[in-house]
Formats: C-alpha cells, sequence, structure tokens
C-alpha cells in the first residue's frame, strides 16, 4: 500500500472514530430516561429481584419492560397504566401497583385504623371474581349480613370483572356517613343489592371473656378479628388478665379472620409456644428461611382454635403452627388457602408496590395455597349473627369446649 493510501485510509477510521465518538456522545442524551419511565424501570426492577416465580407467568420479563417503555409517557397516569399492564401479565392478583393515595390507606389499615365498609376481598385465582374474605367484626359490611365467600359483582352499578382489588377498594372507600351500594351473589342463592353506609371502623383486634363449660371449667374466650400492629401487644395483655381471673382452658376464635400483619401472626404463635418452628418461608431459588418461637409461652393450658373458611392468612400461619407443634386442636372448617407472603415497597414518587416474594410452609412444611389447614375436627354449620357466637347456636364454639373437656390432658401435655 502507497503512502498516499494509508493517508486516505487513516483519515478514513479518524473519521469514522470521530463520528463513532459524536453519536455516542450523543445517544446517552437523547435516551435518558423521563421521570415516568424511571418509575416504570423501578418497579420492574423490584419485580425482577424479588419476585416469587422466577419464570414470571412464563414470560421473558425484559421484553415485557421494552414493551412498557415504547409507548410515550407523556403523564404520572400514562406511567401508572403501564404498571399496571405490566403487573397484570403476571397473572398474580396479589402482586400489585397502589397509587400514594391507596399506598397511605393500606399504611393506616394495618396501623389499627380505617374507614370505610369495613370488607376484608380478595381475587378467586380459578375464577378471578371479587370474592369477599371477611367482614371485619362489628363493621357496617358486618352488619349487613355480607359473608366469607360472597362476590361482589358491581360496586355502585360498576362491574368488577376487571377491577384490581385496589380498584375495588377504592371505589368501597367514601366520605362517612354515604352510601355505597353493592351486587352480592351468594353460592345457591340469587344475587342481590346491599346499600352499605361507611363508617369508621373500630380495629380493636381482641376480645377477651371468661366463661364456664358445662363441666364448670373456667375457659379463656378470646376472638383475634385481625393481625394489626396492636394484635400482639393486646392478645398478651388478655392471655395476662384471663390467666389471673383463673382461666384454666382456651378458645382461640380466628374465623372470619382475614389475616394482615405477617409479623404478628408470628409474634402471636410465640405467646403460646416455648419452642419450635412457626413458619417456614420459601423464596423463588427454594431457599427456606424459618420463624421460631424461643419461649416461654404465656400459659400451657389446653386450647382449641376455631377455624373457617373466612379464616386466611396470617391467621392460617397461626393455626398451622399450633397445630403442627400439638400446642392446640382446630375445630370447625377447612381455612381459606392463601399461602403467598407479600412485601411491601415505597417508591420514589410516593406510590406503593405489593410484590409476592415467598410462599409459607406449616412446621410440618405444608404447603397450603389454594388448600387451605384441615381442622382436627370438622363442624360445619350454617352463618349465624355476631350475638348467636359462643351461645348454644355455635356449633363449632360448643365443639370446642367439649374437645376441652374430653381431651384436656392430651391438649395440656406441653404444661
Amino acid at each position: 500500500m502507497g503512502f498516499m493510501q494509508k493517508y486516505v485510509v487513516r483519515v478514513s477510521l479518524s473519521l469514522f472514530l470521530a463520528f463513532y465518538l459524536a453519536v455516542g456522545a450523543f445517544i446517552p442524551a437523547a435516551t435518558a430516561l423521563t421521570n415516568e419511565q424511571k418509575l416504570v424501570s423501578e418497579v420492574w426492577r423490584i419485580v425482577n429481584r424479588s419476585y416469587l416465580d422466577e419464570t414470571f407467568n412464563h414470560q421473558n420479563w425484559a421484553s415485557v419492560r421494552q414493551k412498557a417503555l415504547e409507548k410515550p409517557l407523556t403523564s404520572t397516569e400514562a406511567a401508572y397504566t403501564a404498571i399496571q399492564s405490566m403487573l397484570k401479565s403476571l397473572d398474580d392478583p396479589f402482586t400489585r401497583f397502589l397509587d400514594p393515595e391507596q399506598y397511605r390507606s393500606l399504611q393506616v389499615n394495618t396501623s389499627g385504623e380505617l374507614t370505610g365498609v369495613g370488607l376484608q376481598i380478595a381475587l378467586n385465582p380459578q375464577t378471578g371474581q371479587l370474592e369477599v374474605v371477611s367482614p371485619i367484626e362489628g363493621s357496617p359490611a358486618d352488619k349487613a349480613g355480607i359473608k366469607p365467600r360472597d362476590r361482589i359483582l358491581k360496586i355502585e352499578g360498576f362491574s368488577t370483572e376487571n377491577l384490581t382489588l385496589d380498584e375495588a377498594a377504592a371505589r368501597m372507600r367514601g366520605p362517612i356517613g354515604s352510601l355505597v351500594t353493592l351486587l352480592i351473589e351468594r353460592e345457591g342463592e340469587a344475587s342481590r343489592e346491599v346499600s352499605i353506609m361507611r363508617d369508621r371502623i373500630e380495629l380493636n383486634p381482641v376480645i377477651a371473656q371468661l366463661r364456664t363449660s358445662p363441666q364448670g371449667t373456667s375457659i379463656g374466650y378470646l376472638r383475634l378479628t385481625q393481625f394489626n400492629a396492636n394484635a400482639s401487644t393486646e392478645l398478651a395483655h388478655a392471655i395476662d388478665g384471663l390467666e389471673k381471673k383463673g382461666a384454666a382452658a382456651y378458645i382461640l376464635d380466628l374465623r372470619n379472620n382475614p389475616g394482615g400483619l405477617l409479623q404478628a401472626g408470628i409474634e402471636i404463635a410465640r405467646l403460646w409456644l416455648d419452642s419450635g418452628i412457626i413458619v417456614y418461608t420459601v423464596n423463588r431459588q427454594g431457599i427456606q428461611g424459618s420463624f421460631e418461637a424461643f419461649g416461654p409461652s404465656l400459659t400451657k393450658d389446653p386450647l382449641v382454635i376455631l377455624v373457617n373458611q373466612g379464616t386466611a392468612s396470617a391467621s392460617e400461619i397461626l393455626a398451622g403452627a399450633l397445630q403442627d407443634n400439638g400446642r392446640a386442636k382446630l375445630v370447625g372448617e377447612t381455612t381459606f388457602g392463601k399461602g403467598l407472603i407479600q412485601s411491601l415497597f415505597e417508591l420514589s414518587d410516593g406510590s406503593g408496590l405489593a410484590v409476592t416474594i415467598a410462599k409459607y410452609e406449616t412446621p410440618q412444611h405444608r404447603d397450603i395455597n389454594k388448600l387451605g389447614i384441615k381442622p382436627d375436627k370438622v363442624v360445619t354449620q350454617q352463618p349465624i349473627t355476631r350475638e348467636q357466637i359462643t351461645t348454644e347456636a355455635d356449633l363449632q364454639y360448643q365443639a370446642a369446649v367439649e374437645l376441652l373437656a374430653k381431651n384436656s390432658v392430651v391438649l395440656g401435655s406441653r404444661k
């Protein structure tokens, strides 16, 4: 190659390199993410590193992000829509986006305060329908006769078919004293409209009474309505009071308790156990974590737990822990079957993200998701009013009293 040819090649390479560097310098500025795109990417990254199903519902999760960012996101609402579409592809009703108002509301609900109709709801994983897990004790929904497993077809005439849990909850919220109309469907019955007046919900999670069995045994009756931040402290206080009054056995009523905070369920299990595994958690790598009791328990008196179809989530963790450790017998109906654990993430704009990060197993490694926990003694009964609880009409309570009388030595074997 002659001198001129070498010179031309070098000049050409120099020009190409200069052009490449110019383009390279230009590309980052041209592809800098907007705040809306950053929010979508933030959600994508959290799900990418935390979500339980490593197949992301059998799809390429990177492609989902790419598709979400292809469309121009010109507003916060557009970003929220893109995020919701991205999460919907996971087909997991518990992994969901919460706008700033919904996120604040969820934080308040688990802290022990609530306004609205007082319903705990879920999407049925088989049918996709909006279902009642349980009405909160004494709430407007409870007083209106709403029952676990009732299906909510419409809210104020608006179909719930394509609503997320948070969208449905938002439509049921409103000013205290205002009315909301729900179209309810119950198994074996025609659908009907129910009008409920919104109110402030009292979330005292523990009801404690000292009762006497026909055999003369002093029974501490404890009803736990949900697992909020106050539950463990209040239940410990109630047990201490009943012990001082001479309780010799206990009935813990978890019927229609939809759960709440995982940590609250663990702390309450520790009130009853001297030692033993409470629950295993399993992430997408199959790595097991565990929570244990380290004693001493507040009482070693015999214990029976009442459960039904409205017993869910943290309630099932508690019931399963005490059943598997031989600390309690369960009476009632097979529980709801929610064995997934969500973690709550706060996003950069004040919104939130709930992500299914693990599943839980009982101490004997039972996976109860969609299966529930079967009680030791199955007792079914027609729905009863709040006033009928613990009366002769309460067949499950009566069965628990009878079981305590027959098996007090076995149930109290950990004394």
